[in-house]
């Protein structure tokens, strides 16, 4: 049985003038409409209480689960507005499925795709205005989707009471120095996620675990950390969050393969499918990082860029490490191939192409 998403309003929402001086300048992920969308599960009711209410702070107990315990998940993915006034996502089946994914691996519900879908189309209607107006350059709505464990209770097993809620966010580039090469250092002395643990589930704690070959690689001048496999640290698996594809001489576009440690992109496999559209064969293997410095070195390797749904695709400039570097392939703002990529995504999300793979879902 499908939810329904019962609307209860704010009485206090945003202003007209404050909303638009917000979309004047939205950042990324500092900004949030003025609803939610939220869902309740029990082991014994399955999924109940679907609604769309204020968005505002969460009551949990001090011994709720998630926090004890980080049994929680989240998307990511956006809402586009096109020239019609009609707002649109971008596989959000993909994101749906991928939420069940990392549900399983940390022993949370999964959440039916058509309640996924009808959480982001009921928080869309109620907050339609905040989607910014097509033409804006790349500005969108943000949606987060996410699921914690709320059981108040301590011990180790999985929650009886998990908790659904979407909140969004007007987004404008999330580089906001413009399509520039970001700087990568390769993290020696962390790994992102190991063998077995949840690398490929999209929660929080692999997150948590990137920020300090972060914060390693701040210290030495560059904007992301690459984080190489756990038990050799020789193959090349992702940034802190997003993946990464190497354009060579020959033609083909090379990404890590998935391994189980590795974060599944919505927008890697999307530019997986496009690359032959491009004259390009896709080709998925592992890595290792000295090819990466060697390709670059004796040009094999003409282009490199990270991709995700919050960058979309990114140009990499300069590779460092501990005692030495790798020259940037990137120039100013990215090789051809790179920005025909983007340029192929974004034309599609905001409707300036025809979707010839269904990827567009309406939310409003």
């Amino acid at each position: 049985m499908s939810l329904t998403f019962d609307l209860h309003r704010r009485s206090d929402p945003a202003s007209d003038e404050r909303r638009a001086e917000i979309l004047a300048n939205p950042g990324f992920g500092v900004h949030f409409t003025d609803h939610m969308a939220s869902a309740t599960w029990s082991k014994d009711g399955d999924w109940h209480s679907a609604r769309v209410h204020p968005y505002g702070p969460i009551t949990l107990m001090p011994s709720a689960a998630v926090l004890h315990y980080a049994q929680e998940v989240f998307e990511g993915l956006k809402a586009y507005r096109h020239e019609d006034g009609s707002i649109w996502s971008f596989r959000p089946e993909a994101n749906a499925e991928r939420m069940q994914r990392s549900a399983r691996r940390l022993a949370l519900p999964e959440l039916p795709t058509e309640d996924f879908l009808a959480s982001l189309r009921a928080l869309v209607d109620a907050d339609r205005a905040w989607v910014p107006a097509a033409g804006t350059g790349e500005t969108s709505l943000y949606l987060r989707p996410f699921m914690y464990a709320s059981e108040a209770f301590l011990g180790v097993r999985p929650a009886n009471e998990v908790t659904y809620s979407v909140i969004a966010s007007p987004a404008g580039a999330y580089f906001p120095r413009g399509l520039k090469p970001v700087t990568l250092w390769i993290s020696e002395h962390y790994a992102r996620a190991g063998a077995g643990g949840t690398g490929a589930a999209k929660t929080g704690g692999n997150y948590a675990s990137s920020l300090a070959g972060q914060l390693e690689g701040t210290e030495h001048g560059c904007d992301q950390a690459v984080f190489l496999d756990s038990a050799t640290q020789t193959t090349i698996e992702e940034l802190g969050g997003m993946n990464l594809f190497f354009v060579t001489d020959d033609g083909r576009l090379v990404t890590p393969e998935l391994t189980g440690t590795i974060l599944e992109g919505v927008t890697r496999s999307s530019i997986l499918e496009l690359a032959k559209d491009l004259g390009l064969e896709p080709e998925e293997r592992r890595i290792r990082i000295e090819e990466w410095k060697q390709g670059v070195a004796d040009g094999t390797i003409r282009e490199i860029f990270a991709c995700g749904t919050a960058a979309v695709v990114t140009p990499v400039g300069e590779l460092r490490w501990d005692g030495g570097a790798a020259p940037s392939t990137a120039g100013e703002e990215g090789g051809e191939v790179t920005r025909s990529i983007r340029r192929a995504l974004l034309d599609i999300q905001y409707g300036r192409a025809e979707d010839t793979r269904g990827w567009l879902t309406r939310l409003a």
